[in-house]
């Protein structure tokens, strides 16, 4: 369906900073999305940045894209591999969207390139979306540095996102679930069609779980796409909770294996997804620099752990009940209860089999499956601060202490916060020394709690 655009007019005049950068793209950014790769790909041409001059794995995914990115990052750096990532949404600056090396690109770079994209925008007489023009920046940032490897992030699905412009040389799909139904489809066949609409003819495709669905089966079938199933071709061999081991395939199909691999903070199913997507490249990595990375690979929202006033907080920004699943079972394993309980001061010392005492501050958007994520999320946590969140489709506090009630999670007339950084303060106050505090349900739930109270 075609949507209505706001006329954007060319601008007249240098624009000086980022922030006003910004505030002109989002004048340009309508309110509903017309998914499709014309307008990004007009101007890309007439910009020369289509053909990327770099190696490029494009990454798609309902959940995990971010953390898979981060493995693949953090082991081309151990590597001595210089590597440009685009990844989104940011939490704090918009510059984290791009990075060279994990480092975030200046002001001024990112301005350099704003020119040029609107310049060639205004010659193509498109307009263009906030994040079709952050795209088609990074692509442009990345073809005029000096780095070896370029990973992309999809926005939305795939197909039909501006990220799929570029041909990558290795395709990888993390994991299909259902998200985003209006705009992908109401089942994982038809999702998952969408997310292998970044597979290309002859080149590798990685799956990064073992329920693949035919769709996507069908789809590498029909183009000739070198598909890797995890769990198939390959995958992680776990021996026990601090190390385990991966086997899989190299670029001529040879099967090949590493050991002595740490567990690591973020989910190794996706270290071991990027593991499989690095060996498809010509490139040369040591075993010990894939060991290196898995060991210290980060991310900024998913299972970060930090300290505040001698609490142990848990950020997540898991929103759908897939990934909130996962997160369930990350705070349960013995591994996380273990490290939880060797941490902080004498006080918090415990016997491992002891459950940990979970206190949520959520906030999510209204256009999530919001019931069956908290249902997810119930069997850890112990106790509920439902946040309004004050940004466009944020859900109240009262809509998510309704789905708790009708849940049996918390008592009718439970307490309600007006905004995260309330419920955030709250749980600090009425939790004790022993106590977790999760942070969880949204990007804007996790960022308002980076921004507003860890930083104090």
């Amino acid at each position: 369906m075609k949507r209505k655009y706001p006329r954007v007019k060319k601008q007249a005049t240098p624009l000086l900073n980022l922030d006003q950068w910004l505030s002109f793209i989002e004048a340009g950014h309508p309110e509903e999305i017309d998914l499709g790769l014309e307008r990004t790909l007009k101007v890309a041409l007439e910009l020369g940045v289509r053909d990327m001059i770099h190696p490029v794995v494009t990454v798609a995914g309902t959940n995990g894209k971010g953390s898979t990115i981060a493995y693949m990052s953090e082991i081309l750096k151990q590597a001595g591999v210089r590597v440009g990532c685009y990844t989104s949404p940011h939490f704090l600056r918009y510059n984290e969207r791009i990075t060279i090396n994990d480092q975030p690109v200046e002001d001024q770079l990112l301005c350099d390139s704003f020119a040029r994209i609107e310049n060639a925008r205004s010659k193509a007489d498109v307009p263009l979306t906030y994040f079709e023009f952050g795209t088609l920046v990074a692509l442009d940032i990345f073809n005029r540095q000096a780095i070896d490897v370029v990973l992309l992030e999809v926005g939305l699905g795939g197909r039909l996102d501006a990220v799929n412009i570029v041909d990558p040389d290795v395709a990888v799909v993390t994991t299909v679930a259902l998200d985003h139904e209006s705009w992908l489809g109401n089942d994982r066949e038809t999702i998952g069609r969408e997310k292998a609409g970044i597979f290309r003819s002859g080149r590798p495709a990685v799956f990064g779980e073992a329920d693949v669905p035919q769709s996507v089966v069908k789809h590498a079938a029909d183009i000739g796409a070198d598909l890797m199933v995890w769990g198939c071709q390959f995958g992680p061999v776990q021996t026990d909770n601090t190390v385990w081991s991966w086997r899989g395939r190299d670029r001529t199909g040879e099967e090949i294996c590493i050991n002595n691999l740490v567990m690591p903070s973020l989910p190794f199913s996706n270290g071991s997804t990027a593991i499989q997507a690095l060996k498809m490249l010509d490139l040369a990595i040591s075993d010990d620099a894939f060991r290196k990375g898995i060991e210290k690979a980060q991310l900024t929202g998913r299972f970060q752990q930090v300290v505040k006033n001698n609490r142990q907080v848990v950020l997540d920004v898991a929103h759908n009940p897939h990934a909130a699943e996962n997160l369930a079972k990350q705070i349960s394993s013995q591994a996380f209860i273990a490290e939880y309980s060797s941490s902080g001061d004498a006080d918090r010392n415990t016997d491992c089999s002891e459950k940990v005492q979970v206190h949520c501050v959520v906030g999510m958007l209204e256009d999530k499956d919001v019931r069956s994520t908290l249902k997810q999320l119930s069997s850890v946590v112990d106790q509920w601060y439902p946040a309004t969140l004050h940004v466009p489709r944020g859900q109240t506090a009262v809509q998510l202490n309704q789905a708790l009630e009708s849940l049996g999670l918390v008592k009718p007339g439970g307490r309600c916060f007006n905004t995260v950084s309330d419920a955030f303060n709250h749980a600090l106050e009425n939790s004790g020394s022993r106590a977790v505090i999760l942070v969880v349900g949204s990007f804007y739930t996790v960022a308002d709690v980076l921004k507003g109270c860890l930083e104090a």
